[in-house]
């Protein structure tokens, strides 16, 4: 018993640390190996209402996006900066890489996490670097009012494959709070995230990392261990 648990417990430590890893050779949509799709297109400036704020959103261009999500950051608009700008409407940075990036044989040799608005990124090798590119990358700020929207970008995970279809653009509040966009990929630093009203989002297939099942299964069974170890009844031996 006491040589299970022990395994037990270094498997959802080792398994929780490769959770978000990328699998060898994992299989990409066809999209995915292409860049987003910018069209011009006109759209008049639209007035929304979201969590007792009035919200005017400018689209720009029509702007599909298919990717390989590295990391995220949920947002509820209850914290930081976003309380402040009573930005309620962005609900997720979400950040994707696409192309050469996303069947790179060095993605596991990154570290990627969200800001509270950025995508951060760090090599752990020289060789890393020199492979990716820097306009395969981008940090996305989602917006919507549409609670079914919201819904599935909650439930996202790293590794997914994701569409996103909807306008880069602008947007401002009845507070004077105002968010730009970028509208090209070429670009880095501040201002660069591309800034997306969102008419659907889609997980064109779901990550399968198996250290991700090994940590939930694993974890699991400690606890059930736990439970039968402290309601089993003493006995003396």
């Amino acid at each position: 018993m006491r040589l299970l648990v022990l395994i037990l417990c270094a498997l959802v430590l080792l398994s929780f640390y490769k959770r978000n890893d990328f699998p060898d050779g994992q299989v990409l949509v066809e999209q995915v190996l292409h860049e987003p799709a910018q069209t011009a297109s006109y759209k008049d400036p639209f007035s929304i209402e979201f969590s007792d704020h009035q919200y005017t959103v400018v689209p720009k261009f029509r702007y599909e996006l298919y990717g390989l999500v590295v990391s995220y950051r949920h947002h509820d608009g209850d914290n930081q900066l976003h309380k402040s700008w009573g930005d309620y409407i962005n609900m997720a940075d979400i950040c994707v890489v696409w192309q050469d990036n996303a069947t790179s044989p060095f993605l596991n040799d990154f570290k990627f996490w969200n800001g509270q608005f950025t995508c951060n990124f760090q090599p752990t090798s020289d060789e890393a670097w020199r492979s990716f590119k820097l306009n395969q990358i981008s940090n996305n700020h989602l917006i919507s009012e549409s609670s079914h929207i919201r819904s599935k970008v909650s439930k996202l995970k790293i590794g997914d494959q994701i569409r996103i279809s909807g306008w880069l653009s602008e947007y401002s509040n009845e507070l004077g709070g105002k968010r730009g966009t970028s509208t090209n990929r070429e670009d880095t630093g501040n201002g660069a995230c591309e800034t997306i009203y969102v008419e659907r989002f889609e997980v064109l297939q779901s990550s399968n990392n198996p250290w991700r099942i090994t940590f939930y299964g694993s974890l699991a069974l400690l606890i059930l261990l736990a439970v039968v170890y402290f309601f089993t009844p003493y006995k003396p031996r």
